[in-house]
């Protein structure tokens, strides 16, 4: 299993709209085959950030989803970015 989990910054000003402009690609992303969650969010505490979650079974999966990347007017509005890529082992229940 992969999770990518990270954190976007946007113009506080602009998150919302940035977000809006994303929910085709979470639709997306969630009926792609091998795609588990896929969830970007607004953080409550730094008005900028974008919280990003995603799971997939592979990285053939996630790849094949990726194709080209974002569109580049959602690159533009990146201001920040860091997100990191996880390799799972093993689950277990909380």
């Amino acid at each position: 299993m992969i999770i990518v989990s990270g954190r976007l910054y946007v113009d506080p000003a602009a998150r919302d709209a940035y977000l809006a402009g994303c929910r085709t690609v979470v639709e997306q992303a969630r009926a792609t085959p091998g795609c588990l969650d896929f969830a970007l969010s607004a953080d409550l505490a730094e008005p900028g950030r974008i919280n990003v979650y995603e799971r997939w079974e592979s990285d053939e999966q996630l790849m094949a989803f990726r194709g080209t990347g974002p569109e580049p007017e959602q690159t533009a509005a990146v201001r920040d970015a860091e997100v990191s890529r996880y390799r799972i082992s093993a689950v277990e229940p909380a």
